[in-house]
């Protein structure tokens, strides 16, 4: 276990009940509430002391109504201390006024995300109404999470470059293919995208890209530590994509397995990506305030 207190920089809650969430239809793991509750009960014996909520793939209508009631829990509730909403981006221009609405529920909005990675287009986040939204989040304060999956890691270098003012974090490593144990072009990709200084990365959502059953340590090791080895220590951070995780795993062996691949990591090192480097990129509150 660390020995550090942790911010997971990456959670979902839900209730579909709540908000029409498509993608969950059939699944028996994910397919009911989850809640902040139901959060504290898996992180029990772990020392989670913030988390920043992650949009949920609401259909469109609802994409609002989920920033305004996250917000509202935030409100309530000290462990969320930060929030990443969805917005339609490729919109353009025409998304600035959802941008402010989005700012004006207060300060635990802190990023954006616009999920890529079920795009048919490879190049959709090249399409340049979707550049320039990406463009726009700086003036509102507001971070880019990018979700794609390893084939469309291309683009998605040339987009940020495109974009040197936005902040960016990567989630779940751009989901490699672990459970065919690929690691070309993925990389390559992720040097390159490393090599650009605005981007972070989450090292998250990697058992569900792996065999959900039959996974070890060893199979996500070389991902690991080249995501390691090419952000550097300042830009690497913990998300434990919960409760999507639980397909493949419990809470409490994700954050073992992680804390056994880096093991040889210094004090200094695993501060910062257990909860120093969320704090910094999402703008959360520090210990003792």
């Amino acid at each position: 276990m660390p020995t550090v207190p942790i911010i997971d920089a990456h959670v979902h809650l839900w209730d579909p009940n709540r908000f029409r969430m498509v993608w969950l239809d059939g699944n028996q793991t994910l397919e009911r509430p989850y809640t902040v509750t139901d959060y504290r009960t898996h992180t029990a014996d772990v020392g989670v002391e913030g988390l920043v909520y992650v949009q949920v793939d609401v259909e469109p209508a609802y994409g609002l109504l989920e920033a305004e009631w996250i917000a509202g829990v935030a409100r309530q509730e000290p462990l969320v201390q930060g929030i990443v909403a969805w917005a339609p981006l490729e919109y353009g221009e025409r998304v600035r006024s959802f941008l402010s609405t989005l700012r004006e529920l207060g300060a635990s909005i802190k990023g954006v995300r616009r999920l890529i990675q079920s795009e048919a287009d490879p190049t959709f986040c090249l399409r340049p109404d979707f550049v320039t939204g990406v463009q726009l989040l700086p003036e509102y304060g507001f971070s880019f999470d990018i979700c794609i999956v390893h084939s469309q890691l291309a683009s998605t270098v040339e987009l940020v470059r495109r974009c040197p003012r936005t902040s960016f974090v990567l989630d779940h490593v751009a989901k490699p293919g672990i459970r065919a144990g690929l690691l070309d072009p993925w990389r390559e990709h992720i040097r390159q995208l490393a090599d650009l200084p605005n981007v972070s990365c989450k090292i998250s959502g990697m058992v569900t890209e792996a065999d959900f059953q039959n996974w070890m340590g060893a199979d996500l090791a070389p991902y690991v530590e080249h995501v390691w080895h090419c952000f550097g220590e300042d830009r690497v951070m913990f998300g434990s994509d919960w409760p999507v995780v639980l397909q493949a795993a419990s809470y409490r062996r994700w954050v073992d397995t992680l804390d056994t691949l880096l093991a040889d990591k210094s004090p200094t090192a695993l501060q910062k990506f257990w909860a120093g480097n969320a704090r910094r990129f999402y703008r959360l509150q520090q210990e003792g305030i």
